[in-house]
């Protein structure tokens, strides 16, 4: 078997190193997780800039060394196709990679304004509009996933990548308490519910807090 490494940043911050851990478990990869400390330069870079373009999540797998979430997901979709976290069809799949692409590259306002953040609540946080309009955008790709594959996840009865991709922004609805639609609020709580989040969040709630500057601005 393949010797393989997932590194990280925090599982309390990082949005895309949640992102990558989830996407390698769909896959079925047996992996290792390698945490960098919060006084390493790329994992404080990662996490003070919430951007994906640092390289972390990283996975080492054999041979190949690849990073960016989006590019482990294709690695993995290549390599374990059997695991199905692609939709079914070519028109889901593409419809996938639209809206997983969206999340990638997108929603900057959203992501400045509400940083991810598993152990804090906001109660009445106020959400400045460049942000709202973000979960306007958000709210409506819910909304139609959920209407044209029937849920309870974005494309049908199991989670798949584009799950993963708005995994995070689901804790960001909780940490900000951001008043959702019926629908949108049932799907939140779905992904925080489903199993591998709740492990997630369980390891987020042990890790030592490094990173004081995420804390600063609240």
């Amino acid at each position: 078997m393949t010797a393989a490494t997932l590194t990280i940043s925090s599982r309390n911050y990082s949005s895309w190193s949640l992102r990558g851990w989830l996407i390698c478990r769909m896959a079925g990869l047996d992996f290792e997780t390698e945490v960098l400390s919060g006084t390493d330069a790329t994992s404080r870079a990662e996490l003070l800039h919430l951007s994906p373009s640092f390289l972390v999540p990283r996975l080492r797998h054999g041979d190949v060394v690849v990073w960016d979430t989006l590019a482990i997901a294709e690695y993995l979709a290549e390599t374990f196709p059997e695991a199905g976290f692609l939709p079914g069809n070519v028109a889901e799949r593409a419809h996938c990679r639209s809206i997983s692409g969206e999340m990638h590259s997108g929603f900057v306002n959203l992501r400045s304004a509400l940083p991810m953040n598993l152990r804090a609540f906001h109660p009445a946080f106020r959400v400045f509009n460049g942000a709202k309009a973000d979960i306007e955008r958000i709210v409506t790709i819910f909304d139609d996933c959920l209407d044209r594959y029937e849920g309870p996840f974005l494309f049908g009865a199991k989670p798949c990548l584009a799950d993963a991709m708005y995994a995070p922004v689901c804790t960001r609805f909780r940490t900000y308490d951001v008043a959702l639609p019926p629908r949108a609020a049932a799907y939140r709580d779905t992904i925080l519910h489903w199993p591998l989040m709740v492990e997630w969040a369980e390891a987020a709630a042990d890790e030592p807090d490094e990173i004081e500057e995420l804390e600063m601005e609240f």
